[in-house]
């Protein structure tokens, strides 16, 4: 196999951001209610510091080769090597944003988020990055995170040691171990609103769907320099997602394509969402009309898996119907829901969920599909600490042994994320602060007792 086509998702298409944010933005100028914060949807102007910077925006486009009647490609999202998730691709960007902020007004930013991992661990990258290429001081730009216990083996650690180390005291890590690992979304807000203007900075709650939408709209873009659906047989996009921000993205790619006359409505792929058994709301909106745990199906317990033969858009076999195959995709009832059904109406598609056993299952013919690539999953999949790429691919080759996806289309499975063990540090006791309350937050940025 021929290395694949390659591209810098954001130097490369660095000019037509502006665009991209005009589609979904009335005004790129800074809000400077404390509440509701934003730096503005303005970038700075490249120079080598910033280039740096976004060196590590890279994709690549694989050829996986023919699977029954459809043709395998894989959209390489995860090659940046502090993270190995797509994630970076937006967290660059915002704090690309909040630098333009800060080198206008010389006034400091605290970026602040509910995270279940990937986007935490990319936003506090990206903050030390722009610390280590000198675009801002250790003073100017913080970031602090929210996460569920229930996530730490996923969070990198590393971060707090190094030339451009991020002091755990400022740039705190909390842990969250209540009942629901979603409710970081809810402490995290409460926080926000009653503390913005309180911790010394501008306090940007930076959990907003236009914040990622922007950066996923190149990978349209290099769809269309690479693989352009012109001429081309049907094709689906395949995406495991908790709240399919990245389908969304890639959506507005398509729009603004479209609108500059350089692609063809007509063409505009359909959508395949995969999801897991603990958080399979997208799929149930999509197949049955709502969110409610009650629309999965019935599973029967016999001969060690739990069993159903009803639906084929769900798991036929399972350890558990209510496992967490990967604490990332922890989001229920997402409001992203209505408007990927929309998209799936209008463009096809379908949604599958998968359970921990497919996967397994799959796990050799998966290996032996990324071989060649420069991304190979690890002989034993208990080293995986990220299920993004495996959970996609398992539900491509489930639907389509399904019949889900109609013959001759071919399939483009965005590999989102996909780490092991050894790709990053632990974090260690030192590096994080338990929290159950926003007092407890409190007490750390805004130093309270």
């Amino acid at each position: 196999m021929s290395h694949p086509p390659t591209a810098n998702l954001i130097l490369d298409y660095y000019d037509r951001l502006p665009e991209v944010v005009a589609a979904r933005v009335h005004d790129p100028s800074p809000v400077a209610d404390p509440v509701a914060f934003s730096p503005g949807f303005r970038f700075p102007e490249l120079d080598d510091g910033l280039r740096e910077f976004f060196s590590v925006a890279n994709a690549c486009w694989w050829q996986l080769g023919e699977h029954d009647s459809h043709r395998l490609q894989l959209l390489d999202l995860t090659r940046a090597p502090g993270t190995r998730t797509t994630k970076t691709l937006a967290s660059l960007l915002i704090v690309a944003r909040a630098v333009e902020f800060i080198r206008q007004t010389g006034e400091p930013v605290l970026i602040f988020t509910p995270t279940s991992a990937n986007k935490g661990t990319a936003l506090r990258d990206a903050v030390q990055r722009a610390i280590r290429c000198g675009l801002v001081t250790p003073d100017q730009l913080r970031i602090a995170i929210v996460a569920p216990a229930s996530c730490l083996p996923k969070l990198r650690g590393g971060l707090s040691t190094g030339d451009a180390a991020l002091d755990p005291h400022r740039n705190p890590i909390f842990l969250y171990d209540g009942e629901s690992p979603e409710g970081v979304k809810a402490l995290a807000r409460e926080f926000a609103d009653r503390y913005a203007g309180k911790v010394g900075a501008h306090l940007w709650f930076s959990l907003e769907l236009r914040n990622y939408l922007v950066a996923d709209a190149a990978r349209a873009f290099f769809e269309h320099d690479v693989a352009p659906t012109v001429g081309a047989a049907p094709r689906w996009h395949a995406h495991a997602v908790s709240s399919a921000f990245g389908l969304l993205g890639y959506n507005l790619g398509r729009d603004v394509l479209e609108e500059r006359g350089m692609a063809d409505a007509a063409q505009r792929p359909g959508f395949l969402l995969v999801q897991h058994l603990d958080t399979p709301d997208m799929v149930l909106s999509l197949r049955r009309g709502g969110f409610d745990r009650s629309l999965l199906p019935t599973y029967r317990y016999g001969g060690g898996l739990h069993r159903q033969e009803a639906d084929p858009h769900f798991p036929a076999a399972t350890f558990d119907p209510d496992e967490v195959l990967d604490p990332t995709f922890y989001s229920h009832a997402p409001a992203t829901s209505p408007a990927m059904n929309e998209l799936i109406a209008r463009y096809g598609g379908d949604g599958i969920v998968v359970s921990l056993y497919e996967c397994l299952q799959r796990y050799p013919q998966i290996r032996e599909l990324l071989a060649a690539t420069d991304r190979p999953v690890p002989a034993d999949p208990r080293r995986l600490r990220e299920f993004s790429l495996v959970m996609a691919l398992t539900g491509v080759l489930n639907a389509v042994q399904r019949g889900l996806v109609p013959d001759g289309t071919e399939i483009v499975v965005h590999a989102s994320g996909s780490y092991t063990v050894d790709d990053y540090p632990p974090l260690t006791a030192a590096d994080t602060v338990p929290v159950r309350s926003v007092d407890d937050i409190a007490k750390v940025l805004l130093g309270t007792s």
